[in-house]
């Protein structure tokens, strides 16, 4: 290991800062395009370069909000100011379009990016892992967890709570594995993910915790849950962490989609989307538990599979709607094309599977027309991007 002084030149998808020495990548958790930074260099099939000291600032650069942020693995931008995190995020997507895409900026119409009220006190649902006699989350880029009795990205709700969960539980706390928060409309629920059976004990607590969250789950490590209280509201389950700024992500894909002819949604999870298309939609899903909605038809399978079964039906749409796991959604461009749909939404989570997706449709002769960024997870690297493609 040695010790350099480097320019940063831009930040990853990653979020680190990117720097280069002798011709090869460096890349700099903490660090800022911009800034002169001292670091010790990890040598490797990648160079890693440990942040030892700022010797030239970015004007971006701020004091984290969260006295745990050099720690805490949840927020990994809080030492860069919100409008430098949007600008950063808008030029992470739009650079790998470009560049592993083959997307050149000016072939899509870029609309301002979305964004919450508020950066800080947003994510309304949280894991949280046993430690130091309290609840916390994985340090940064750690399976060593840290304790957290406060934290400033939660909604009020649930801010505080892993103390007051611990006293409630007592005891019982030695059974827990992980626990689960979800907040929604002021009401709170929570799962206890246990390390082995439900025992009679824990069962007594939880019924005593539902008097005073709206639902609890004991989720055994096999088995079924056992609910209290509210079952509509699981904390064991998937739900968008930012109510608001998802709520707006959702208006935007419906309206791009329209309401003309049959509509295809793949990777459609419990129906965050579907619930806002336009009818008449088939909608496909592997996993969970999907609600029954009027106009909507649910296929449960492997997305891949159901597509080419789909295909060989003959099966046709007007409209397609994806929003894939971070890998995206390979095949796409075939499966549009043997649908003859004339118009897709790509919602994406990673910037580089986009970019690869969506350059093997513009090379199938589909036109980018236009892209728009959701920052659903200020104080972090993620973003949520749509793009709005057609025939």
């Amino acid at each position: 290991m040695q010790s350099l002084t480097l320019t940063v030149e831009r930040l990853a998808k990653s979020g680190d800062g990117v720097a280069h020495h002798q011709g090869r990548t460096v890349f700099i958790e903490g660090a800022l395009p911009g800034e002169t930074v001292r670091v010790r260099v990890h040598e490797g099939k990648v160079l890693h370069g440990e942040l030892l000291e700022v010797l030239k600032a970015s004007p971006a650069r701020r004091t984290p909000p969260c006295p745990l942020a050099d720690r805490c693995g949840g927020c990994s931008w809080q030492h860069l100011d919100e409008a430098a995190q949007r600008a950063a995020k808008e030029e992470i997507v739009c650079s790998t379009l470009e560049h592993l895409g083959g997307l050149p900026r000016d072939a899509y119409a870029l609309s301002p990016t979305v964004f919450g009220a508020s950066p800080l006190g947003y994510r309304r649902r949280a894991s949280l892992h046993p430690v130091d006699g309290g609840l916390g989350f994985h340090g940064r880029r750690s399976a060593v967890k840290v304790r957290v009795d406060l934290c400033p990205a939660l909604v009020p709700a649930l801010a505080d709570l892993g103390p007051r969960l611990v006293a409630e539980l007592g005891g019982s706390m030695k059974e827990v594995e992980e626990v689960r928060l979800l907040e929604s409309g002021g009401r709170v629920g929570v799962a206890l993910h246990l390390r082995g059976e439900v025992r009679p004990g824990l069962r007594t607590r939880a019924e005593a915790l539902a008097k005073k969250y709206a639902s609890v789950a004991l989720v055994p490590a096999e088995g079924a849950a056992e609910r209290f209280g509210d079952p509509r509201l699981k904390a064991d389950g998937f739900t968008q962490a930012n109510e608001e700024v998802n709520a707006r992500l959702v208006a935007a894909a419906a309206e791009a989609l329209g309401g003309q002819g049959p509509a295809l949604e793949l990777y459609a999870g419990s129906g965050n989307f579907t619930r806002a298309l336009a009818p008449p939609v088939l909608a496909v899903e592997v996993v969970g538990d999907q609600p029954a909605l009027p106009g909507v038809r649910w296929v449960k399978g492997d997305v891949p599979k159901v597509a080419q079964g789909l295909l060989k039906e003959g099966a046709k749409f007007e409209r397609l709607l994806v929003d894939p796991p971070r890998a995206g959604a390979p095949g796409i461009e075939r499966w549009a094309e043997g649908f003859g749909v004339s118009r897709i939404v790509y919602v994406a989570c990673d910037p580089a599977s986009l970019a690869r997706d969506a350059g093997e449709l513009v090379n199938r002769g589909w036109r980018p027309e236009r892209l728009q960024l959701f920052d659903m997870f200020p104080q972090t690297h993620h973003v949520e991007a749509l793009m709005v493609l057609q025939r």
